[in-house]
């Protein structure tokens, strides 16, 4: 018995989400990268940092308010992405559904924090005297290290590319989405997973880093995103029907129906 991958409503709703989530974010990280030199300021000493937030005033606290919660939107079609592509029911689909959601959770922990964290730290910092200053540098490292190169870079950078991974595999396991779209979801993880060295550097020093791995991973795996959806969103009429109870593909697999024995076709044919 076929069983409706999604309605149209949702496969929309998911598409586009994922689409305007890649695209929104990727606008409101340009204008904090020409605005605050993100990300290359996140490795720059507390003396640096905090006298340029600063400088940024109010609408650098803004633009980091946009940046987190157009990274948010991201959650939404992550959670509904097993619905629309039929396999509910795949448990490793399900870990990875949970994976995804927390990453974007994690994620906005770190974005977030220069909204709510920072701008006291920073103000602090600018007005006070040496003693003050001292305060809270320590006090401004042990957050940047917690909250965001531990759990919004770090971790949540670890499980956004464990999610992509399981996405990308299903794909390529089930065939419910393009091939392609399986395999650059993989070349874009492992792009993406490169970073690591940088954020690891923090606490090891001398840990080897690529310079580039933060901007074309990110970059790519945010182009994926927005493939995803794309794809999502131009998936033929056909498709809505491709699976049937238990997650196989329509077509890929029948259920044999005994036929009756010769013998018994002679039997019930005897008075």
């Amino acid at each position: 018995m076929k069983a409706p991958i999604t309605d149209h409503s949702h496969r929309r709703t998911t598409g586009g989400l994922f689409v305007v989530g890649a695209l929104a974010f990727a606008g409101a990280a340009t204008v904090l990268s020409s605005t605050f030199d993100w990300p290359d300021i996140l490795r720059e000493p507390t003396a640096v940092v905090l006298p340029a937030f600063v400088a940024g005033g109010t609408s650098l606290v803004w633009t980091w308010f946009a940046t987190a919660w157009t990274y948010a939107i991201l959650i939404v079609p992550i959670l509904l992405l097993p619905t629309v592509l039929g396999r509910r029911g795949d448990p490793a689909l399900r870990v990875a559904t949970y994976v995804g959601a927390t990453s974007v959770v994690l994620s906005l922990i770190g974005f977030l924090r220069w909204v709510f964290v920072v701008p006291p730290l920073a103000d602090s910092y600018v007005s006070g005297n040496a003693v003050t200053r001292a305060a809270v540098d320590a006090a401004w490292t042990a957050q940047h290290q917690f909250g965001g190169a531990l759990l919004g870079e770090h971790l949540g950078q670890l499980l956004a590319v464990a999610w992509s991974v399981a996405v990308s595999v299903a794909i390529l396991r089930t065939r419910v989405l393009p091939r392609w779209l399986g395999v650059a979801g993989l070349v874009v993880s492992a792009l993406y997973l490169t970073n690591q060295g940088d954020i690891l550097a923090t606490a090891v020093p001398g840990f080897p880093v690529w310079d580039l791995g933060g901007l074309i991973g990110s970059t790519s795996w945010g182009l994926w995103v927005a493939a995803l959806g794309v794809v999502i969103l131009l998936r033929p009429a056909r498709s809505e029907n491709a699976t049937i109870e238990g997650g196989l593909p329509a077509g890929s697999a029948s259920i044999p129906v005994p036929r009756p024995s010769a013998a018994a076709d002679v039997r019930s044919s005897l008075p």
